[in-house]
């Protein structure tokens, strides 16, 4: 077999992997019903919230979470901010005993969000009292932004959530809060062009995550591999000890340390479940460089966690078809380098052959007219579905022509994930391993600003 031949089947494989799993997806997604709820007070509750310069939003979702979760414990780390945020959350601790400040400073800190909720883990285990049942203590980590769905506790005490005793965390679903900013209206010339491309990009991270990230998540539910994000994140207090015992602290070293904390719950026997029937909201980027700032470091960190791939394949605790789900989204980063290199190269070989052979690529496109549909078809509609996807589940009151300029606009905001796989790579290449934040919408406006002035 040629090397041209081998490439062929490769793309073969590669494309019917990806077809298939877009539809496996999409089944367990559209046909999925609301879970049951329970009651919350069967457990106690303990928000960790990592900050660093947070103080354009911390006091909000304190003032949110305090008013939604009146039970709930909210432990707040400062990782050595070089704004106003310790200072606000001391002052509301003063005032409200259920809050707690939990401090660090360099050069400690500014190490990682996972060293940060490190942090906080230490301090609720000094605080509680000798002899509690830890099975009962649920941790649930929220951004600095994260405004939780009121509905969110009932659905963590679910009977198919900490309800069931074999649960070690469960991932809300995530929602964007930012889709009717009026920052992102009007303007006239190139501020209305940048402000429309800014809600382009608020709509399409809405759409990836109550759409395509909703479906992997419904399906992970079926192969008991559901991933934990960073927003949105419960975890049994007890999970988070067995962890600890064998591995040094909950949280590692990744740059995913969501996922990475989600594999290490599974490999200690524990279930993680999704829970789409509440969510948290947090805010899309409006900027394409601070979320691609955003999706190169989670990029990154999936790729750190391809190292854990032996150790799943040969965990009991996986099953055979949770081994490959999780290997093929660990992998996904990998498959897309490839795809960069393979792709151009098959169909600028296609194109030059059919045109040799035809005589001109007038003549070969004309015979060979089936390529177009085709292209659309394997390469446009896996994207573009899912706009329809989103009209009907979340604006059924917009019309159809709507669903398919969004799923258009989504194709073609995806691509956006080969840059990300690009500058990812070059980071594990390189070595650089540092934990870039990604400043929030209103503290950029705030720093531009202070700059102009």
């Amino acid at each position: 077999m040629s090397v041209l031949e081998s490439a062929q089947a490769l793309a073969f494989v590669l494309l019917v992997v990806f077809l298939s799993y877009i539809l496996v997806i999409l089944v367990p997604f559209l046909r999925r019903k609301p879970d049951p709820e329970g009651d919350p007070g069967s457990f106690s509750w303990h928000v960790f919230i990592p900050c660093r310069d947070e103080e354009v939003v911390i006091g909000k979702t304190l003032e949110l979470l305090r008013a939604q979760f009146p039970q709930a414990h909210v432990w707040v780390v400062d990782d050595d901010s070089d704004d106003a945020t310790a200072d606000l959350v001391s002052a509301a601790s003063h005032q409200d005993d259920m809050i707690h400040l939990v401090r660090r400073r360099r050069p400690l800190a500014r190490t990682g969000k996972g060293d940060a909720l490190n942090a906080a883990y230490r301090s609720l285990d000094s605080w509680l009292p000798a002899g509690v049942d830890r099975s009962s203590v649920i941790v649930l980590v929220v951004d600095a932004d994260g405004h939780l769905a009121g509905n969110a506790f009932r659905q963590a005490a679910g009977p198919l959530a900490f309800g069931d005793p074999e649960v070690g965390a469960a991932q809300t679903a995530v929602w964007m809060s930012n889709l009717d900013d009026p920052d992102l209206q009007g303007g006239t010339g190139r501020e209305r062009i940048k402000r429309s491309f800014g809600r382009y990009l608020v709509l399409m991270q809405d759409m990836e995550f109550r759409t395509t990230i909703a479906a992997m998540q419904s399906l992970r539910r079926h192969t008991l591999t559901v991933g934990l994000g960073g927003n949105g994140q419960f975890t049994r207090l007890s999970a988070l000890d067995a962890i600890a015992r064998t591995s040094g602290q909950p949280w590692h070293g990744a740059l995913l340390e969501d996922y990475e904390l989600a594999i290490h719950i599974m490999l200690g026997g524990y279930k993680t479940v999704y829970m789409h029937d509440t969510h948290v909201a947090q805010e899309a980027l409006p900027d394409l460089r601070r979320l691609l700032t955003q999706r190169t470091r989670w990029c990154h960190g999936g790729m750190q966690c391809s190292t854990y791939l032996k150790r799943i394949f040969e965990s009991s605790y996986f099953s055979n078809v949770g081994a490959i789900e999780s290997s093929y989204f660990l992998i996904q980063p990998f498959i897309q380098i490839i795809g960069l290199v393979l792709w151009p190269t098959l169909f600028v070989t296609m194109v030059a052959q059919g045109a040799l052979t035809m005589g001109s690529f007038a003549a070969w496109i004309s015979a060979a007219w089936f390529i177009i549909p085709l292209i659309f078809a394997t390469g446009v509609l896996p994207f573009a579905l899912w706009g329809l996807v989103y009209r009907r589940q979340v604006t059924p009151e917009k019309n159809f022509m709507t669903g398919v300029a969004w799923g258009l606009g989504y194709w073609l905001y995806m691509y956006q994930n080969y840059v990300t796989v690009l500058r990812a790579t070059y980071r594990l290449i390189t070595g650089r391993h540092g934990w870039a934040k990604t400043r929030r919408n209103h503290e950029a406006d705030v720093k531009l600003l202070a700059k102009e002035a």
